[in-house]
């Protein structure tokens, strides 16, 4: 039988009636023919209790038990989602990470998926099993222990089975009905997408839309997943939520898809650094060893051998990026005269693999900008998409603004 992948957040599972909900849903897809893979995460608000618990236990905790704990959440979710549909008649088990089993690296708290074999779940496809409910977010390391995959897992361990599985698609479902050109909650005019490629979807996770976890979509864009965003309080339908596909299965789109926006920036400048070969090295690998994720870089120009390097970066990484300036300053590898932090920035950016094909994008974002009177403190491209960073007071001017130059209300 063909397989189908279904996966509940967090709010489509956070009790037992939105579990019996959800279990129907499941019980539809069965009566189709499908046999269904169902990706569990804890209940909503589940997993911060219980690493809430671990801080208040231990506050330099082994990761080990972190991951012992806080992968539990799924587990209960897993076992009562089986209890439902068994008791809809649909034949189902639940599984755990290590019952598959899901073979991570030995990452705790952020493990990377190294296999997943099929033989155990198939068997039981085999003895007439339907459901097979697996525990999302966890995993077994090469020594035996449990793992979890950091935060949105279960949509990477949804993803990761459907291509392990080969199956004809991976449904997640949220609270979200689909995917919208921009956060309807910033923009009224904000429209739900048909479908949206691998890469423009990818580019708005790795932007600050939250609808799908970066890491599940870069998996599903390498094997050839297809994906289908889609809300667990909607109307159940065949055509419901948004496709993210290949580029060739898009007939047309806009030249822009979505503009998103990410809140939670800083940016930071390194004064008077000479400029000299190397430099740029001994800052970015200072950072990087302090595991501060840099977007956008900008190096002022140079006078009298002296330049300014400016960054930006998460808000809750400045401090160690800041200590990783200091440290190198200390050590004789860097010599600068300041490091100035400005946390009232926010980043914008336009998307769209209409981009590749037609000009002006750039031009028409910065004219847009310009108008509302909006200054442009640092701006990064690449082949679809267009980010700039500016004072956040401005953003819900910026991102309105943008969706109304860029049509974005309109289908293609």
């Amino acid at each position: 039988m063909p397989v189908l992948v279904m996966k509940f957040g967090g709010t489509s599972v956070a009790n037992l009636d939105r579990i019996r909900r959800a279990a129907k849903r499941i019980g539809v897809e069965v009566a189709k023919g499908y046999d269904v893979i169902v990706i569990v995460s804890a209940m909503a608000g589940k997993t911060n209790e219980l690493v809430g618990w671990v801080n208040e236990t231990s506050p330099f905790f082994d990761a080990r038990e972190y991951d012992a704990v806080v992968s539990s959440g799924e587990n209960v979710t897993a076992g009562l989602m089986a209890l439902t549909l068994q008791e809809m008649g649909v034949p189902a088990r639940s599984w755990q990470g290590w019952q598959v089993p899901l073979l991570t690296t030995s990452a705790h708290s952020a493990a990377r998926i190294e296999d997943i074999p099929t033989t155990n779940i198939s068997q039981k496809f085999g003895e007439g099993m339907r459901v097979a409910v697996v525990a999302g977010f966890q995993g077994l390391s090469p020594e035996g222990r449990i793992t979890t995959l950091g935060r949105g897992g279960s949509d990477t361990t949804a993803v990761a089975f459907a291509a392990a599985f080969q199956a004809e698609r991976c449904d997640i479902y949220t609270d979200v009905d689909g995917v919208y050109t921009t956060d309807p909650r910033v923009c009224e005019k904000a429209r739900k997408l048909e479908n949206i490629s691998f890469e423009e979807m990818l580019e708005l996770a790795s932007l600050g839309a939250k609808v799908l976890q970066t890491r599940s979509v870069e998996l599903a864009m390498r094997y050839k997943v297809k994906l289908r965003v889609l809300s667990s309080f909607e109307e159940q339908s065949d055509t419901a939520g948004t496709l993210v596909v290949d580029e060739e299965e898009i007939m047309e789109s806009n030249v822009v898809s979505g503009v998103a926006f990410s809140r939670d920036e800083a940016k930071m400048t390194v004064v008077s650094v000479l400029d000299r070969p190397g430099v740029a090295a001994t800052i970015f690998t200072g950072l990087s060893d302090a595991g501060v994720n840099v977007d956008m870089i900008v190096q002022n120009v140079s006078e009298e051998g002296i330049t300014d390097m400016t960054f930006s970066c998460p808000t809750d990484q400045v401090t160690r990026a800041e200590r990783a300036m200091r440290d190198a300053a200390e050590k004789g590898e860097l010599e600068f005269e300041d490091v100035l932090i400005d946390y009232d920035v926010c980043k914008v950016s336009v998307v769209g693999i209409g981009m590749r094909s037609q000009s002006g994008v750039a031009a028409r974002m910065f004219q847009v900008l310009s108008q509302e009177g909006i200054n442009i403190k640092v701006i990064t491209t690449s082949e679809i998409k267009i980010s700039v960073l500016i004072d956040r007071k401005y953003m819900e001017l910026a991102v309105q603004a943008l969706h109304d130059a860029f049509e974005l209300d309109k289908a293609s």
